[in-house]
């Protein structure tokens, strides 16, 4: 028999031991369950590690209580409890992470916006909390056929959201398309959550070239903050530096500033 194994996410204790227990009586379907973000990601690595990959995560859409998008999805370091905290980003962080994971969000109530966000994030689907194990379960097992599931009363207002972030990240992919590429390098750093002083030492620049870069790169996107940077690069589909080993990262021109 083939094993299903199912990673539940959920800072309510009660709630995600309760639901583990009841997938758990499934004689096909293998659970374990972690209370946040890093929790789940540590998980996933240590499962990966010993070969046993997960192939559903369910993920709280409160996860952390945080608003989607009121912090950038950053890989959380083994220790960081302040890493991915919010359910949206942990579904880009997995997806990130293990593109080939499924990951379904339970939510408490219908919601378009957070729906199409999730979406967007890499999610397969969009369950209410309250809905039963027969429907939880058909969810899943659909997931893993490559199917998208959300409630039908959410299609019309998901599919408005969809239309109108198409929209904003063909604006936002012109904007970013005005950047130089040592620009470009600068942003992804700031999409990975790095400090000036952190960019400086990736890039082997000065932190007063690097504070130059980043005031240059506010300007052209047309924002304020590095987080208001951060949302738009997103929404280009711009993703994080690579935070391997320490040294250069992927540099498009030449050391000089």
């Amino acid at each position: 028999m083939v094993r299903v194994r199912v990673l539940v996410v959920d800072d309510h204790r009660i709630f995600a031991e309760s639901l583990a227990a009841a997938l758990a009586a499934e004689p096909d379907v293998e659970v374990s369950a972690a209370g946040s973000g890093p929790a789940a990601l540590r998980c996933l690595e240590r499962a990966a590690a010993e070969g046993r990959r997960f192939d559903v995560v369910l993920v709280d859409s409160d996860l952390g209580g945080n608003v989607p998008g009121a912090r950038p999805a950053v890989p959380v370091r083994e220790g960081d409890e302040d890493g991915l905290v919010d359910g949206i980003s942990l579904v880009a962080g997995v997806r990130a992470a293990q593109p080939g994971m499924r990951t379904v969000v339970l939510a408490e109530k219908d919601d378009p916006r957070r729906a199409a966000l999730a979406l967007q994030a890499g999610a397969c689907g969009w369950v209410a909390k309250d809905c039963s194990l027969s429907r939880l379960l058909t969810v899943i097992r659909g997931v893993l056929r490559d199917e998208t599931h959300l409630p039908p009363a959410l299609l019309t207002g998901v599919l408005r959201e969809l239309t109108a972030a198409r929209k904003h990240r063909t604006e936002s992919e012109r904007l970013v398309e005005s950047l130089t590429p040592r620009e470009r390098e600068v942003l992804r750093c700031m999409v990975a959550g790095l400090g000036r002083k952190a960019v400086a030492e990736r890039l082997y620049l000065s932190p007063h070239t690097v504070r130059t870069h980043m005031q240059n790169v506010l300007g052209k996107l047309g924002v304020h903050s590095t987080l208001a940077a951060v949302a738009l690069a997103r929404r280009a589909g711009v993703g994080p530096a690579d935070l391997g080993p320490a040294g250069r990262i992927g540099v498009e021109e030449s050391s000089s500033a």
